[in-house]
């Protein structure tokens, strides 16, 4: 069933003018249940703010321009749905399953996403800012000019990501893992990076002014040639950090 303003037509099982999910076998909007299956649902512009969804089964339902704001959906599974424009602001996404979805320009400040399954998702223009990323699987994913400011994600994985262009600006990323990854014209200004894996990513012109890489892992000098660095950077021993024009700024921090 087709669902617009959170109200649901007939065709799911419910009655005609159900609360958004609710109506159609799932927790509505504020409620009390979980583990609903409303795979497949169409739900446009609906208000599910607080909703207990916990462990539901959304699969390749669409959720465009739906408001998620604090809603509990840990451990459900939301692969291949389409949540474009959706807001999932302080949300519990905790081993919430969101692989190969579609959520460009969704916002997930301040959600809680760890241990998620976000693995090929098309996420271009989304919003991190200070979520909690810790432990999730971002790999191969499509994250081109994504915000990932004040972002908690210690240990998440991006292999083969897609993050031209990202703001990765005061983040946490101690032991992620960035390999093979696309991080060109990304700012990691005032992020952490200890223990992070950045073999054979790509880091043409990304932003690296100020920040302490010495401890980072597969680093190589041709990755810091590409890279924009000042005085501040810290590299690793036997390296050495240049700005965009070339001119050589810093050496390895010891």
């Amino acid at each position: 069933a087709r669902c617009r303003r959170g109200r649901c037509g007939g065709g799911c099982g419910g009655e005609r003018g159900g609360a958004g999910v609710g109506a159609c076998g799932g927790a509505g909007a504020n409620g009390e249940r979980s583990g609903g299956r409303v795979a497949g649902a169409r739900v446009i512009g609906a208000d599910f703010t607080g909703a207990a969804l916990v462990g539901s089964d959304l699969r390749g339902a669409r959720f465009h321009g739906s408001d998620f704001s604090k809603a509990d959906l840990s451990r459900a599974d939301m692969s291949e749905s389409s949540m474009m424009g959706a807001s999932f602001d302080g949300a519990n996404l905790s081993d919430a399953v969101l692989r190969s979805a579609e959520a460009n320009g969704a916002d997930f400040a301040r959600a809680d996403l760890s241990g998620a399954d976000l693995r090929e998702l098309e996420g271009g223009g989304s919003n991190f800012a200070s979520a909690n990323l810790q432990e999730a699987r971002l790999d191969e994913a499509e994250l081109n000019g994504v915000n990932f400011s004040r972002a908690n994600a210690r240990g998440a994985s991006f292999r083969e990501a897609e993050l031209t262009a990202a703001n990765l600006q005061s983040g946490r990323f101690d032991n992620a893992s960035f390999r093979e990854a696309e991080l060109d014209m990304a700012s990691l200004r005032g992020a952490t990076f200890a223990g992070a894996d950045f073999r054979g990513a790509s880091l043409d012109r990304t932003d690296i002014g100020g920040v302490d890489l010495s401890r980072a892992r597969g680093l190589n000098q041709s990755q810091l040639d590409d890279a924009c660095a000042d005085s501040g950077t810290k590299v690793p021993s036997g390296l050495t950090a240049k700005t965009c024009a070339g001119r050589q700024i810093g050496r390895a921090h010891v």
